[in-house]
C-alpha cells in the first residue's frame, strides 16, 4: 500500500446503495443461493460506506469507534499504539495458534521495520530497523517469516528478506546499501534473498515447497506496463511435511530461478501486450539469476502488466486439492479516472505441475471494480467458508462521490453459474475516518477471528483489531 496523506474536504456525501445489497459480479440462480442460506457467514451487512469523521479525542479514547462493523460482528482492540504506517501481517507461531502477530511498517530506513505484537496483552517490540518501506509479510511452512520492501525496481529497489526465529531477534538493524544485519539480538538470524529480485513488494503467497509468486505494485507510466505477476521456482523445494527449518541455508529461496508472465497464446503467443490482460500465457524466465531488477525486466521482457497489483492471498480450498490459485487486487485510480480497480486470480495447474513449470498459467477476473468496490487493495482468503475479504484504500474523498469511508468487503467463490466471477460481495466494515482505511487483514485458522489494521486514521497511530463473530 502506498497512499499519500492528504487534506480531505469536511463535505460528506454518502453512497448510495440498496439496503443489503450484494455486489454481483455474477448472479447465483435462486436455488443455488436458497441452498446457501448464510453463505458470508455475516449478517446485518452494511447499506453504505460511512459518511462519520470521527475526532481525534474520541478515537484516542475509544479507537474502537473508528470502524463500524455489520451486525454480527464486533472487535476487540489489541493495540491502539503502533506506527501510523503498520501493514501487512503474518500470525505466529500458526493459523491453528496464533499469539504474536509480525507487521511490516511502511515506513522510512531510520523508522521500526519489522515488529512483534503478541495478541493477547497488546505488547509490541521491533525486531528490525532499516527497511524501505517494508509492506508484505508471510510465514512459510518451513518456520520463517518472509518481508518484502515496496520501494520499486533497479540496483536501490525494494528486495525479499528471511527471517528465522522472530521471537528471538530484537533490535537488529539493516545497512541497504551493504544487505547487512548487525546490532540488537538474533541479527544472524536474517538474511537477505537477492535471488528472487528486486520490485516494489506487495502480495506475496509462499507455498508449502517454496513455490513463489508475487506482484510488482507499479502503475503504467507513458506507455509502459504496469506491474507484472512474478514466479521464484526453487532449485531444491521442500518435501512434503518436511517440518521447520533450522539453518537458512536450509531454505528454497537460498536458490532458485525467477519467472515472469506474459499472457497471449494466439499463433504460439505473439498477441502479449496491451489488449491482452486475461486468459492464457506462459513463464517467461528472467536471465538475470543474481538481484535481478523485475521491474526492469517486465518492459524488456513484453510481461503482461497490471494497474497497481496490489496483495495477493492463496486459495486455500484450490491448495487443498493441490492446485494453485491466488487472487491479486489492482488498485486503480478512482478519484483522477474512475478506474475502480478489481481482483484477478491466477491458476497455474497443480501443485507439481507449477513447481515444473509445466502448467498452463492462467488469469481471469473475479470481482469487477465499481464506484462501491473501489481501489481493492489488500486480500484475505477466509478459511471456512472459502469468501474473500476485500479491504478498500480508496480516495475518500472524490468528484463523483464525495466523502465515502474505505470499506471492507466479503465476497463470495464462484459458485456453479457458467462465469469464473465471485458470486456477490456484501459490504462488512466501514471506517467512520476520512483519512483511514483497513490493510493487512489475516484470518485464524477458524476463519472466526480477523486481524486487520486501521492505518492513516486520525489518530496518528496504526490501530490493531481482532474482529470476531464471523459465523
Amino acid at each position: 500500500m502506498k497512499r499519500p496523506l492528504t487534506v480531505l474536504a469536511a463535505a460528506m456525501v454518502a453512497l448510495t446503495a440498496g439496503a443489503g445489497a450484494m455486489f454481483a459480479g455474477s448472479v447465483p440462480d435462486r436455488a443455488e443461493a436458497a441452498d446457501r442460506g448464510n453463505p458470508h457467514g455475516v449478517t446485518g451487512d452494511l447499506a453504505h460506506s460511512s459518511t462519520r469523521a470521527i475526532g481525534k479525542a474520541e478515537a484516542l479514547a475509544h479507537p474502537e469507534r473508528l470502524v463500524t462493523l455489520a451486525k454480527s460482528l464486533h472487535t476487540r482492540v489489541v493495540n491502539a499504539r503502533l506506527p501510523l504506517t503498520t501493514d501487512q501481517g503474518a500470525l505466529w507461531p500458526s493459523d491453528s495458534d496464533p499469539r504474536w502477530l509480525i507487521s511490516c511498517n511502511e515506513s522510512d530506513p531510520d523508522k521500526p521495520g519489522l515488529l512483534r505484537t503478541e495478541l493477547a496483552t497488546g505488547r509490541s517490540q521491533t525486531i528490525l530497523t532499516g527497511t524501505e518501506s517494508c509492506d508484505p509479510v508471510r510465514r512459510t511452512a518451513w518456520g520463517t517469516i518472509i518481508i518484502g520492501e515496496e520501494t520499486g525496481g533497479g540496483p536501490e529497489g525494494g528486495r525479499l528478506y528471511e527471517l528465522i526465529d522472530p521471537l528471538h531477534t530484537t533490535g537488529v538493524t539493516l545497512d541497504r546499501s551493504t544487505g547487512r544485519f548487525s546490532g540488537g539480538i538474533g541479527a544472524a538470524n536474517l538474511t537477505v534473498r537477492p535471488g528472487v529480485g528486486r520490485m516494489s513488494y506487495e502480495g506475496i503467497s509462499v507455498l508449502p515447497n517454496g513455490l513463489l509468486y508475487y506482484a510488482d505494485e507499479n502503475r503504467p507510466d507513458k506507455g509502459a506496463p504496469g506491474g507484472a505477476l512474478f514466479k521464484f521456482v526453487p532449485d531444491k523445494p521442500r518435501a512434503a511435511g518436511a517440518g521447520p527449518i533450522h539453518r537458512l541455508s536450509e531454505s528454497p529461496f537460498a536458490s532458485g530461478r525467477v519467472y515472469g508472465l506474459r499472457l497471449g497464446r494466439y499463433e504460439g503467443g505473439r498477441d502479449y501486450g496491451q489488449g491482452t490482460q486475461t486468459g492464457q500465457g506462459a513463464w517467461i524466465p528472467v536471465p538475470d539469476r543474481t538481484d535481478p531488477d523485475l521491474t526492469g525486466a517486465t518492459a524488456a521482457l513484453h510481461l503482461t502488466g497490471l494497474y497497481r497489483p496490489e496483495d495477493m492471498d492463496l486459495d486455500g480450498t484450490a491448495l487443498a486439492a493441490g492446485q494453485v490459485r491466488a487472487c491479486v487486487n489492482e488498485t486503480g485510480n478512482e478519484d483522477e479516472a474512475q478506474n475502480w480497480g478489481e481482483s484477478v486470480c491466477l491458476t497455474d495447474g497443480t501443485v507439481a505441475a507449477a513447481t515444473t513449470n509445466a502448467a498452463i498459467p492462467q488469469v481471469q477476473l473475479f470481482v469487477p471494480g465499481s464506484p462501491a468496490v473501489n481501489m481493492p487493495d489488500n486480500m484475505a482468503f477466509r478459511p471456512g467458508r472459502g469468501t474473500w475479504i476485500v479491504h478498500e484504500d480508496g480516495d475518500t474523498e472524490s468528484d463523483l462521490q464525495g466523502f465515502h469511508g474505505n470499506d471492507l468487503w466479503s465476497c463470495l467463490p464462484d459458485g456453479s453459474d457458467p462465469d469464473l466471477q465471485s458470486d456477490g460481495c456484501v459490504r462488512v466494515a466501514t471506517v467512520n475516518d476520512p483519512m483511514g482505511s483497513f490493510t493487512g487483514g489475516v484470518f485464524d485458522a477458524t476463519g472466526r477471528h480477523l486481524y486487520v489494521i486501521v492505518q492513516y486514521n486520525v489518530t496518528g497511530y496504526g490501530v490493531l483489531l481482532d474482529i470476531s463473530g464471523w459465523k
